[in-house]
């Protein structure tokens, strides 16, 4: 069998799908959720997802001028707060792979007034269309784990973000309380994907969220992947047990 032959896979949730294929699963999931994603977002974590993103908010170190880009930014919850802190002279690019969520962010975020100093970008992570040491802060919540190839963004995002800028990535990671895990695996596998079917009609969709959760590296290996990417100073941040974590790492 030739090298031509053999088509490299990786995992879409538990299935193994060619590598060139997973961006446009990953996209179709999205597609699907995109207009119950809030909502779906506080059913499944009972809200604490915004306690989450406000902890990191809070310890991004953000200030006024700052330039920062918020990568799978949804629907802007990040952003929203960023684009108060920077005020008129600083500037939020939220960016998103995926169409359908771009625009749902791009649509509530103008409804709620926030204009001037917000730019909106369909972007691969993987392969960022910006300039070299543009950003002071780079934010990823709940994105990572979609990334097909993580190295490659990781590398992408050192790129962009100026010396002595933070990247931050907040992400569903591993239980470190003993008998959560047994728990979280109750929740996620058979509890989610039926709010899922029940309130987004869309079973499916949800169960590769849990799946995708699980297949993501857990805390030491992110922050490994971090340190060979060229972050330096990179710590983590357990939240609620482990079943979220804070990375985040500096370019120096």
């Amino acid at each position: 069998m030739s090298k031509q032959d053999v088509q490299e896979t990786t995992h879409f949730g538990y299935e193994q799908v060619p590598v060139s294929d997973k961006a446009s699963k990953v996209a179709d999931v999205f597609h699907s959720v995109a207009d119950k994603y809030d909502v779906m977002n506080d059913l499944m974590s009972a809200g604490v997802h915004r306690l989450w993103k406000r902890y990191t908010i809070e310890h991004s170190g953000a200030k006024k001028g700052d330039t920062i880009l918020d990568l799978a930014g949804g629907t802007g919850d990040l952003t929203a707060k960023f684009t108060r802190i920077v005020g008129p002279n600083g500037l939020v690019t939220l960016s998103d792979i995926n169409g359908s969520m771009l625009e749902n962010g791009r649509q509530r975020l103008t409804n709620m007034g926030i204009a001037g100093n917000i730019e909106y970008v369909q972007a691969n992570a993987e392969c960022l269309p910006f300039a070299d040491n543009k950003y002071d802060l780079i934010t990823i919540a709940f994105g990572l784990r979609n990334v097909t190839d993580k190295d490659a963004a990781l590398k992408s995002m050192y790129r962009v973000l100026k010396p002595g800028g933070k990247l931050m990535i907040l992400e569903f990671s591993k239980p470190v309380v003993p008998g959560l895990s047994t728990i979280y695996d109750q929740y996620s596998f058979k509890l989610l994907p039926l709010i899922g079917k029940v309130v987004a009609n869309d079973e499916d969709s949800y169960r590769y969220l849990a799946e995708s959760i699980r297949m993501h590296p857990d805390q030491e290996t992110l922050k490994g992947m971090m340190d060979e990417a060229g972050f330096e100073r990179t710590s983590y941040h357990n939240m609620t047990g482990g079943v979220v974590a804070l990375h985040t790492g500096y370019k120096f």
